[in-house]
């Protein structure tokens, strides 16, 4: 008999990787979404809200496993809070999480803390969540994605001058090599915090920005700001760097190579 697994976050940039790795391995699909979608074989979607809960119990029902890729900069924990709430009390056998690294060392204290790092608070927050949940859960940590440095690359491109945090690096990972590993870990037996999962190489963020230019066709000059606060203290510092674990493959210029 084939697992029955809920996929939240199935529209994203993550889920969207992930959707057709666990029909390939001939896994019953259910995706929660805000909005009605169109099921492909073996899809089944269902209509609820995270934020607010409405829908969840329903999208858990008879679910062994939960896939939980949704997030944003805002909420996070309380998205997961609902899911595993909805989850626990249906008996849910095994919940997937996939968050960032650094989201236990970059403090975000302040307003402006919350401004420009509010993402790893709000994953920190869905970590939590789930290993307070009381289902057995397993939680993947990693790096930035290469679409996430890209959309910040093309933001900060429409600039005349482009302000770039000094001293920051980044560790950029494909998302499709992150969604190869959530399915080994869905398939798997609850293994609380795993490795973390990082990018092959580390860059300043300055080079990854010229890399853009150049691939681009564009010229702007760079503007190194030192950024204040404890969060960008920790981001130079490496606390968005892998320490340990395990390293993906496709490097930062095969991606933009790749996109043409």
């Amino acid at each position: 008999m084939t697992t029955q697994i809920l996929l939240t976050g199935g529209t994203g940039t993550l889920g969207r990787q992930l959707l057709p790795l666990l029909r390939e391995a001939g896994r019953k699909v259910r995706v929660l979404s805000r909005r009605p979608g169109e099921g492909a074989d073996g899809v089944e979607y269902v209509t609820g809200d995270l934020t607010t809960g409405a829908g969840v119990d329903t999208a858990v029902n008879g679910v062994e496993t939960v896939v939980h890729c949704a997030g944003s900069a805002k909420g996070d924990d309380v998205k997961a809070g609902n899911l595993v709430r909805a989850a626990a009390e249906a008996g849910v056998r095994h919940i997937v999480y996939i968050s960032v690294v650094g989201a236990d060392r970059v403090p975000v204290t302040s307003r402006a803390d919350r401004a420009m790092f509010g993402y790893y608070a709000a994953k920190r927050g869905g970590e939590i969540a789930v290993a307070e949940s009381g289902v057995p859960w397993t939680t993947l940590r990693a790096t930035q994605f290469h679409d996430l440095v890209l959309l910040t690359a093309r933001q900060l491109a429409k600039l005349p001058v482009l302000p770039v945090p000094a001293g920051t690096r980044v560790q950029p990972v494909d998302s499709g090599e992150v969604a190869a590993r959530l399915v080994e870990l869905a398939f798997g037996a609850p293994a609380g915090l795993v490795p973390d999962l990082g990018g092959p190489r580390v860059y300043g963020m300055d080079e990854v920005i010229r890399d853009y230019l150049r691939a681009a066709g564009k010229r702007r000059p760079l503007l190194p700001m030192r950024m204040p606060g404890k969060a960008a203290a920790a981001m130079r510092a490496g606390a968005n760097l892998t320490t340990a674990g395990e390293t993906g493959h496709r490097t930062w210029e095969e991606f933009l190579a790749a996109r043409g």
